[in-house]
């Protein structure tokens, strides 16, 4: 019992200041009186105040409520953000946020300043580079070296050269053997496996008889033809080869190869006496426009496994040209009329510069051209005729970019043959012609040797601009100026570029579009002409577009 229940009733005491905020007293039951009613709780002593607050701070508290945890966390952070401010790194908002949280701590009983500490200056680490005279001496030494070394190497050729062309006859697996026998020696020879000094054995017995085998010298003559060396797309080109025996003995059975494009022939000749010869046949594939590579011709010496293989050329290199599909035209019959250092035309004119003959005076005609002393001698009025004379100079760009075609290579293929069509016509109507297709470009030259630069012209992205400046440069005195190209490419791309030609020359814009409409027309001081197939541009030239 505690003294004050042994007390009487007493007036109400005024109620004890609230206890701390960090510990709370516990509640407790109100008490009540005999009568019935409640008394107030009488205020508790100093010392039982003091051991209430101690026994309730012993009470264990969430992870998220003690301050212990906040503050550890908070330090964390802030370390975080320095060691990220000294290595130079920036701070992300995430970090930045999560710094600010943790610091805005509550002030402790101790009287702790809880303000954020000021952060340390960012520190920018230089990058480490090698000083200028270290780098310009190594390249010195590197000079001085390859200038002392290279006549060296030069002069010593006769000693390595045949060694190493000699080593190149080895192929992987022949190394690869050689490799395993020596291996398969030493290991039998320290610890006196019998199994494995019988594996060294074959192999090395083996490597050396492939050695052997390739050793051998044929003495023989090889020649290849290729009949014709210009075929059209599709046509059929065949080609021979001959091989020779010239040794005065007999020639064990010889494997020839003969690179034809991307591919390889491969011929086993039979046995052939002292003086005798075998021919061969080959066909050579032509579907597609292009240069095919024949040869050249080489002789194949080694064993059947082909641990050792050296070859010997006999023949040179022979190209084959596939020239692009061409149709016939008309003649063009474009240039610049009456130009001093045109060519004379068979067309009757009234007013050029090449006199043909006189004829008697039709109403309309110019008086001007009245030759008065032949009319005064024959009694009647004549007048001069002319022929016209026309600078013709044809210049053909081609816009050989897949991705402004619909069809994309195929597309390609026949731009390239309108172009052809173009130039072959232009060139027999003996006219001055400039190509510029992609990579290859041709002036003022034959129709084969025209097709020729086609047939080598490869497809890929081009520069139209660069292209058509090209063509302006090869024929500044171009009559006609031609860009083929597709239905893709912006308008304005090609009257820029077909600007770089002069104000007097006709430009004509040739586009392939397999679904449009074929015919001319005219926009933006251009002539467009729109075609589907080849056959399609004889069409539109009919009407006299390039006039």
């Amino acid at each position: 019992m505690r003294r004050s229940d042994l007390s009487g009733p007493s007036s109400p005491t005024p109620a004890s200041p609230p206890a701390p905020a960090t510990a709370p007293a516990p509640a407790t039951a109100p008490r009540q009186r005999a009568g019935g009613g409640r008394s107030p709780s009488p205020a508790p002593l100093p010392d039982e105040a003091e051991a209430t607050v101690s026994r309730s701070s012993l009470k264990v508290r969430p992870a998220q409520d003690q301050p212990s945890r906040r503050r550890s966390s908070g330090a964390t952070a802030t370390g975080v953000s320095r060691w990220r401010s000294l290595l130079g790194l920036r701070q992300t908002e995430d970090d930045t946020q999560a710094v600010r949280r943790h610091d805005r701590r509550p002030a402790t009983s101790s009287g702790r300043s809880t303000r954020r500490r000021p952060e340390l200056p960012t520190i920018t680490l230089p990058r480490v580079q090698i000083p200028s005279a270290i780098t310009q001496t190594g390249a010195r030494l590197l000079d001085l070296t390859g200038d002392r070394i290279k006549p060296l190497a030069e002069r010593s050729a006769p000693v390595w050269r045949p060694v190493a062309r000699t080593l190149g006859w080895v192929s992987p697996l022949g190394w690869t053997v050689l490799a395993l026998g020596l291996v398969a020696w030493v290991l039998a020879s320290r610890y006196e496996w019998t199994e494995l000094a019988m594996i060294a054995v074959a192999c090395l017995v083996l490597f050396l008889a492939c050695v052997a085998l390739a050793i051998g010298h044929a003495k023989v003559e090889i020649r290849t033809d290729v009949d014709p060396t210009r075929v059209i797309v599709g046509d059929p080109a065949t080609g021979r080869i001959e091989v020779r025996n010239l040794s005065g003995r007999g020639m064990l059975p010889l494997l020839v190869e003969l690179p034809v494009g991307r591919s390889a022939a491969r011929f086993t000749l039979p046995s052939l006496g002292s003086g005798k010869s075998h021919e061969e046949l080959f066909v050579v594939p032509t579907e597609r426009r292009g240069v095919i590579q024949v040869g050249p011709a080489t002789t194949v010496h080694g064993d059947p496994l082909g641990l050792v293989r050296r070859t010997m050329e006999w023949t040179e290199q022979t190209e084959l040209f596939v020239h692009p599909m061409t149709t016939s035209l008309e003649p063009l019959g474009a240039g610049l009329l009456r130009d001093l250092e045109g060519q004379v035309t068979p067309d009757l004119s009234m007013s050029d510069l090449a006199f043909h003959a006189l004829r008697e005076y039709q109403p309309g005609d110019d008086r001007r051209y009245i030759h008065w002393r032949s009319t005064a001698k024959h009694g009647r009025l004549l007048v001069r005729q002319f022929l016209d004379t026309r600078r013709s100079h044809l210049a053909v760009v081609v816009d050989t970019t897949p991705e402004v075609y619909t069809g994309e290579d195929a597309a390609v293929e026949l731009a390239i043959s309108c172009a052809a069509s173009l130039a072959v016509r232009s060139i027999l109507d003996e006219q001055d012609t400039t190509v510029v297709c992609h990579d290859q470009q041709i002036s003022r030259a034959t129709a084969p040797l025209t097709l020729d630069t086609f047939a080598r012209a490869s497809v890929g992205p081009v520069d139209i601009f660069g292209s058509a400046g090209d063509g302006a440069a090869l024929a500044p005195d171009a009559s006609v100026a031609i860009l083929v190209t597709g239905s893709h490419r912006p308008f304005i791309q090609v009257q820029r570029a077909l600007a770089q030609f002069e104000v007097e020359v006709i430009k004509v814009a040739l586009v392939i579009d397999p679904d449009a409409q074929v015919g001319v027309r005219h926009a933006g001081g251009l002539t467009i002409l729109t075609v589907r197939e080849l056959a399609d541009l004889r069409r539109v030239l009919f009407s006299g577009a390039l006039a």
